[in-house]
């Protein structure tokens, strides 16, 4: 079976600057699979380069089997991106901003599964009616999800998703993605969280200015281990700092 995503000995430009050196990895249905670095290590590039944002100068990136550049429409539809601030509108509630954003999609969905939606998500029926400048970032970023389980993508594209959250929505975050690749979603998340990214993922890339340092799997149904992951992420910071 294909990898839903897949970068190989993939070389990304911008301005003139190498960004990504020859970056390959593979991530399959049901896997949580991320990318660990600093600022600038080339996570977000990565991201940009499977949206079809920009382009490779070397090798290819690859959703479902499909070249990013040569098929970008088919490419897109399959993705669900949630960027570190989703781009929700605080004047409409929750309701009002999935349906807004599913006829941008051209989908419609009945009450019913707008409902369905928010309740996998775990945001409170009392909530939903309110506007969302009275929401927590955690509780836009369950509507965010809400909206991609409404796209009925299969692959989830995630940039920094709990920066900014406090630990108890983290911890519920990571429940919710856990939750979502169990049910058989494919996900990519880069962070510089190396405890969130232990907790949760089933692969950790080290990312470091734009080449892979290291990677962990997740063993026997046993998290990976933080200590060993912040060990090597330290290292990492301190040959970046020399």
């Amino acid at each position: 079976m294909q990898p839903r995503l897949q970068a190989d000995q993939l070389r990304v430009s911008r301005a003139g600057h190498e960004v990504l050196r020859g970056v390959s990895f593979a991530v399959d249905a049901g896997q949580i699979y991320a990318l660990l670095g600093g600022n600038g290590a080339g996570k977000s590039t990565t991201l940009l380069t499977f949206l079809g944002f920009l382009p490779p100068s070397g090798g290819k990136v690859l959703v479902q089997g499909e070249e990013v550049g040569a098929n970008l429409s088919t490419v897109r539809s399959a993705l669900a991106y949630l960027p570190e601030a989703a781009s929700l509108y605080d004047h409409l509630n929750a309701y009002e901003n999935l349906r807004y954003f599913l006829r941008l999609a051209g989908l419609r969905t009945a009450q019913a599964g707008l409902d369905d939606a928010l309740e996998q998500v775990s945001l409170p029926a009392e909530s939903r009616p309110r506007a969302l400048r009275h929401y927590s970032k955690g509780m836009r970023q369950k509507v965010a999800i809400a909206l991609a389980l409404l796209r009925n993508t299969e692959i989830l594209l995630l940039d920094e998703p709990t920066a900014g959250l406090d630990p108890a929505a983290i911890d519920e975050f990571h429940a919710l993605v856990r939750g979502l690749a169990d049910a058989g979603k494919t996900i990519l998340m880069v962070t510089h969280d190396v405890y969130g990214a232990c907790q949760v993922a089933d692969r950790i890339s080290l990312l470091r200015a734009g080449e892979m340092a290291g990677e962990f799997a997740a063993q026997n149904g046993e998290r990976i281990a933080t200590e060993a992951v912040h060990r090597a992420f330290a290292g990492q910071r301190a040959a970046q700092a020399a």
